[in-house]
């Protein structure tokens, strides 16, 4: 594709235009005025067909994937192949999506002689979290006189995953990730005895009857006791809850508003960081109305990528989540007791109503925790500011109502084995992790 550049128009008005009134004026320079303007079109002509396959021979390649984080600066690099080797310039015009922000609207660079390759990088800022493909470029040069600019594009293939910025939920969590001398979240200490078995040994006077094997005692014809050791590695799971609910708005600690969804993908991101430090295994498990991530409890830096790569593109869904389907996927799937952090919104008195029936066929293999956001205005009746008005005042008895129902909630589940908890918007993490590690240190799982 060939366009007009400014220097053609420049030189459009200051050969043609003055020639058009001169000949309008002395009729006798008709002649010599016309051939000066044909002179300046075939002219204009010339170059704008010596200069058609000026991009011949240029080629642009981009990485397959690139990783951005939300709302942080990143790099688009960008190679150019000039097979010509000729001193070009150039410009790069890269059709970005709406979810990213870029300073530049365009990139002039400059090809040096004798060179057949260029790094150029294109800087640009994510400002939500997904996943978004990039598959042409376009490039534009000028011609030979500058009077035409010769553009032309390239199909291009990269994919831009964009991760969730975990930066502001980890200044609430300073002393996990300062682990320095005697500061720093290290191993709890743990209470009571393990509940892993190691070994069998000879009966000593003072030993629990509970402790004692009888298999072996009468095989042996004499009392023998099972030692038990502290577990070291446990599984620990966040279950999110990807339904119509996970689409309400909070408030992120920087000030920016985002689903509970987002919210949630980044506490179980923190979490799985926790569960490193502790030495335990973690996974995630994503759900709607069916379950639509599955990653099984590991370690590792390699295992924390594929968690992350497994919810950054994830949006919740305009669906109502099943519970039976869920729990029916759990039992099947997770034969090892394990921890199960549920980040879920029970405030919907049907949707609790099939969370309580559902939980219970995985509430007696593993250890089930539920935590919900704290919807705005809930509460217990003037806990929070004095109402001025009426329709405030009114506004928080709404609020202790949907509290109260919340509170029956918790004790329906408590008495089924399940922990049930308001978490606070902007202390989600901090108040999930401190969950976990209160799980570790009485060796609850």
């Amino acid at each position: 594709m060939i366009a007009p550049r400014s220097r053609l128009l420049f030189w459009t008005g200051m050969v043609l235009l003055p020639a058009g009134f001169l000949a309008a004026a002395v009729p006798p320079f008709t002649a010599l005025c016309a051939l000066a303007a044909a002179a300046f079109l075939v002219i204009a002509a010339l170059d704008a067909t010596a200069s058609a396959r000026i991009l011949n021979g240029i080629r642009v390649e981009t990485p397959p994937v690139i990783r951005l984080t939300k709302g942080r600066q990143g790099l688009i690099n960008i190679t150019i192949h000039n097979d010509s080797e000729t001193a070009r310039a150039l410009r790069l015009g890269l059709a970005l999506p709406v979810e990213m922000s870029s300073a530049n609207e365009y990139l002039d660079t400059m090809l040096p002689s004798g060179a057949r390759r260029l790094n150029v990088v294109w800087p640009c800022t994510a400002l939500k979290r997904g996943n978004y493909a990039l598959d042409r470029l376009y490039f534009e040069s000028g011609s030979r006189l500058g009077f035409w600019a010769v553009r032309s594009s390239a199909p291009i293939q990269t994919e831009i995953r964009v991760y969730p910025n975990l930066a502001p939920d980890q200044k609430t969590l300073a002393a996990l990730f300062l682990n320095r001398g005697g500061a720093g979240i290290h191993s709890q200490r743990q209470i009571g005895r393990g509940r892993d078995f190691e070994k069998l040994r000879e009966y000593i006077p003072g030993d629990d009857f509970d402790e004692i094997h009888w298999k072996a005692t009468a095989k042996r014809s004499r009392p023998v006791t099972k030692v038990f050791q502290i577990e070291r590695t446990q599984e620990v799971y966040v279950v999110l809850d990807a339904s119509r609910l996970s689409a309400r708005e909070l408030e992120e600690p920087g000030g920016a508003i985002v689903t509970q969804f987002e919210r949630f993908v980044n506490a179980a991101l923190v979490l799985g960081q926790a569960a490193e430090r502790q030495g335990d295994l973690y996974g995630v498990l994503a759900y709607a109305d069916k379950v639509q991530r599955f990653v099984r409890a590991r370690s590792g830096k390699a295992h924390y990528g594929a968690c992350r790569d497994a919810l950054y593109a994830l949006e919740p869904q305009v669906v109502n989540p099943d519970f039976d389907e869920l729990c029916s996927f759990i039992r099947l799937r997770m034969r090892r007791r394990a921890l199960l952090l549920f980040l879920t919104n029970l405030d919907d008195p049907v949707l609790a109503e099939s969370f309580v029936r559902s939980v219970e066929l995985v509430a007696r293999q593993h250890l089930v925790l539920v935590s919900m956001p704290t919807p705005p205005g809930v509460g217990p009746i003037f806990s929070g500011p004095d109402p001025g008005t009426s329709d405030a005042l009114y506004g928080q008895l709404g609020g202790h109502m949907q509290w109260h129902t919340l509170r029956e909630v918790q004790q329906v589940l408590r008495r089924r084995g399940v922990g049930f908890e308001l978490l606070n918007n902007e202390r989600m993490c901090a108040q999930l992790v401190t969950q976990y590690l209160s799980v570790k240190q009485r060796q609850a799982l």
